[in-house]
């Protein structure tokens, strides 16, 4: 038996063997989450609820300005605070400046209080920590900082220009990184046609229903430090602490709890848990933080790009050349979200479609706002969105349906694998397979037919169909999981994933339930816990099933071969002849009387100084490539602009299917915040910094009376990439939705001019958009991209201040 040595071979687990699993075990079935009824029945704890004695508590003094020097702190008034027993400023606090999850230029990290400068509205300046959270917030409020305003830049393409307010003067730019192509060859050229358009894919809120909360311990047993924290990725968070707090990662345990959303905004270290971590050390007692909603609105946010897009094709709408030109914005600080116009968004660039050339520059901006961060899809949807919206313009401008130009345009499944123009290599694929049958669900022609009416009645309602097809990259890397076979025939599962929300027990449950015949009742479920889960890459980047799935599945294949050999044994036969006979039994093939339980195996290899138990590390030997296309049906109104979601049709491919419940799941939830950036949310600043979206009064998020139905498919294209055969699920929805619902809204009003709308569809920008057209205005879809993309260096050029890597 190998007991606990990770087996770290790539694909000893067979393909041959989960095949047989999914054609006649509980993998591919709709099974309720056994996760639920904990929560459900209020058993379950988040950070904000951790039972712990001693426990102090934080509240940050936040900039009103955008920009300013800070000329005094004055902190004796709250000194004098019943129950006050610090006060940090950057002068106090014992961390120094970091980088929250990522680096994408080493000359802008962030100290974790402002260091003589703030740089956006709600940059925290001091912090205090008291007995209750009641007298830290009193306290924070006696505190009067003195500013001298310095000029704002808000937005990416003014911070870029000559003379712009600097965010970090000794850099001399707010050039945070950037890139353009080794050649002046253009993609364009020869093109009989060329579209083109400036898309703004708008700053969002992540929102998630728990916002950012930490718990810090100082001391106790092992650990110098143990932290609970509402995080995606707990080994990661142990890492970046280990370094920026200078602990001994072994001396340091990082828990996750119950996690309320996560959606790429609970990745990494933010300043305010460095700071509540620091003070938890300097005062040698338990700390929290509980983020409000207005900070956690006020503080990062997703999204935030500007495209230059142009598109050549001949005059059957057939594409011939692609050329981007992207600003991204990284806000204050040059951190992850920055990055993903560098990576991602380029890496995603081509999409489904056989383009023969592709040219991407890339600028990242420093602004005087809220850093940015990833959001669901990470740099992926702005690639989608940009390239379906300019092959809807060539579509209309070409008089092609938009179903018939994505079909001329595919790249097809005998071409995969296949590496893009941009490096993406594609695993497997079937686009118009997945067209084909959104197309057939949705009654495309149908819907046409009914546009055709409504347009031709007069109807001040107009029915808008808006049609999108995408690609993601998901997975890579490397998960562990362990399975262990206890002495009451009970099963535990620990995987280095961390889920919030998606349903891991249940997933990784009926792996080990396929493979062992142990009830799903019988089995226990450990993650996120550095001190029982030894590492992880928790869970981002829609990685979990492919990853920790296949781990999970390798160790308790390795379990069963260990119990076939004890079986074997015991009861006399050749290993060969064993098999799981369900029902929690293990026996000779054939004979149900010669069987043994689960516990009576654990029992015997206890017996003998053993366990049943296996760890397995599974290596990717590459990132897999879902896809799927979706189909939006709205009804814009023409005397106020508002547009209401009537239907939604998604179908996704995310390979094999291990539980259409869970998946379809994550296209809800996916569909849900596309659709919604398409239609309804937006971060918005004041020229001078001054956020006006900080409370959820003025901030867009929709109700769950304003989604429609979602009518969810899939295909199922397997990779090869995995025993499994899976792919990512978790960020597709919103690949797809956000563009078909913005296309949609286009559709329904381009028989009347309008050829583009920028995100969110509101009242206000429809109407306007009808205003604009009914004057006579010719559509203001481009506008020359910024001066500053000719003065970038090469991407092969060693000086090109990129991001490391494309596949973020």
């Amino acid at each position: 038996m190998s007991g606990l040595q990770p087996d770290r071979g790539r694909h000893a687990l067979s393909l041959d063997h989960y095949d047989a699993c999914m054609r006649g075990s509980i993998l591919g079935t709709r099974v309720t989450r056994v996760e639920d009824p904990e929560l459900l029945m209020g058993r379950g704890h988040f950070v904000g609820d951790m039972p712990i004695d001693g426990l102090a508590s934080v509240a940050f003094v936040r900039s009103p300005i955008a920009h300013g020097r800070i000329s005094r702190i004055d902190v004796s008034a709250a000194e004098q605070q019943a129950g006050v027993l610090a006060i940090f400023t950057a002068a106090s606090i014992a961390v120094a400046p970091f980088h929250y999850f990522m680096t994408l230029n080493e000359s802008c990290a962030r100290p974790p209080l402002a260091d003589g400068k703030v740089r956006f509205a709600g940059e925290p300046v001091a912090a205090v920590v008291a007995e209750t959270q009641a007298a830290a917030v009193d306290a924070s409020q006696l505190i009067q900082v003195d500013y001298d305003p310095l000029p704002t830049v808000v937005g990416p393409e003014e911070a870029l220009a000559p003379g712009a307010p600097l965010q970090f003067e000794e850099l001399g730019t707010n050039l945070a990184a950037g890139s353009r192509e080794d050649t002046d060859d253009d993609p364009l050229a020869g093109a009989p046609v060329v579209v083109r358009a400036r898309f703004e894919n708008k700053r969002v809120a992540v929102v998630p229903m728990e916002t950012n909360a930490i718990v810090a311990i100082p001391g106790g047993g092992d650990h110098e430090l143990t932290v609970y924290v509402s995080t995606q990725m707990p080994h990661g968070f142990a890492d970046a602490t280990a370094a920026i707090l200078g602990i001994d990662r072994a001396r340091l345990r990082v828990v996750a709890p119950h996690v309320g959303g996560g959606f790429g905004g609970k990745a990494g270290v933010t300043a305010e848990y460095a700071v509540a971590m620091a003070a938890a050390r300097a005062l040698n007692r338990p700390v929290s933080w509980v983020e409000t909603r207005y900070e956690n609105l006020l503080t990062m946010h997703g999204r935030s790009q500007i495209q230059y897009v142009e598109m050549g094709l001949d005059r059957q709408g057939l594409i011939t050349g692609l050329r981007c030109r992207v600003v991204g914005d990284a806000g204050a600080y040059a951190g992850f979200g920055g990055a993903l116009a560098v990576g991602p968004t380029y890496h995603m660039a081509q999409g489904t479609y056989r383009i023969p050339k592709l040219g991407y520059d890339v600028a990242v901006a420093l602004t005087n706002t809220a850093p940015v961060g990833a959001f669901r899809g990470a740099g992926r949807p702005e690639a989608a969105a940009m390239l379906e919206r300019v092959l809807d313009i060539a579509a209309d401008e070409l008089d092609i349906d938009p179903v018939e130009i994505r079909r001329r345009n595919y790249l097809q499944p005998s071409e995969f694998p296949l590496t893009t123009l941009t490096g993406a290599t594609y695993d497997s694929g079937d686009y118009e397979g997945a067209l084909n049958r959104a197309v057939a669900i949705a009654g495309y022609q149908e819907l046409r037919a009914e546009q055709t009416a409504r347009r031709e009645r007069g109807d001040r309602r107009l029915l808008g169909i808006g049609v999108a097809s995408y690609v993601e990259v998901t997975g890579g890397g490397s998960e562990y999981g362990q399975v262990d076979v206890a002495a009451d025939g009970t099963a535990t599962i620990k995987v280095g994933t961390s889920a919030h929300g998606q349903g891991h027990a249940t997933a990784f449950g009926m792996i080990v339930a396929a493979g062992l015949g142990i009830p799903l009742s019988k089995i226990r479920f450990v993650q996120s816990d550095t001190a029982q889960v030894p590492r992880g890459g928790g869970t981002g980047g829609s990685r979990s099933l492919q990853l920790g799935g296949n781990a999970v599945a390798r160790a308790a294949e390795e379990v069963l071969q260990q119990a076939r050999t004890l079986a074997a044994s015991l009861l006399e036969a050749s290993p060969a002849d064993i098999t799981v006979m369900g029902d929690g039994l293990v026996g000779v093939a054939g004979v149900p009387a010669r069987a043994l339980q689960w516990s009576d195996l654990a029992q015997a290899a206890e017996s003998g100084g053993t366990r049943l138990a296996a760890v397995a590390d599974f290596d990717s030997t590459g990132s897999t490539y879902p896809f799927g296309t979706h189909i939006a049906v709205v009804e814009v109104d023409l005397d106020t602009g508002l547009v209401r979601p009537l239907r939604h049709v998604a179908v996704d491919d995310c390979g094999r299917v291990l539980n259409p419940l869970l998946v379809m799941g994550q296209q809800h939830g996916g569909i849900t915040q596309g659709m919604s950036q398409a239609l309804w949310e937006e971060v918005v600043y004041e020229p001078d910094g001054a956020p006006l979206t900080a409370s959820l009064i003025d901030y867009g998020m929709p109700s769950a009376a304003e989604i429609p139905t979602v009518e969810a498919a899939n295909t199922e294209t397997a990779t090869q990439l995995n025993p499994l055969g899976a792919k990512g699920i978790g960020e597709s929805g919103t690949l797809g939705s956000m563009p078909a619902v913005q296309n949609a809204v286009v559709d329904a009003l381009s028989h009347l001019g309008v050829r583009h709308i920028d995100m969110p569809c509101t009242p206000d920008r429809v109407w306007r958009a009808l205003e604009a057209v009914a004057s006579g205005a010719a559509p203001d879809l481009w506008r020359e991209p910024p001066a500053i993309f000719a003065e970038l260096p090469r991407r092969g050029s060693t000086t090109a201040p990129e991001a490391a890597g494309a596949d973020i």
